[in-house]
């Protein structure tokens, strides 16, 4: 069963994990948002339930 031997498969994992992270990673990050995050409203807190039984 050729999926149990690991030789070709784990090196293709590695130059790839490798690949990713030195190269397109950097490039991906460098990237900047061109909308500022907006500052959440403070949350209310929620009137408690009146429960017509107690």
């Amino acid at each position: 069963m050729p999926q149990l031997n690991p030789n070709p498969w784990f090196t293709i994992m590695l130059l790839t994990w490798f690949t990713f992270s030195l190269i397109i990673q950097p490039k991906l990050l460098s990237f900047t948002s061109p909308n500022k995050p907006m500052n959440k409203p403070t949350a209310t807190k929620p009137t408690p339930w009146t429960w017509p039984w107690t």
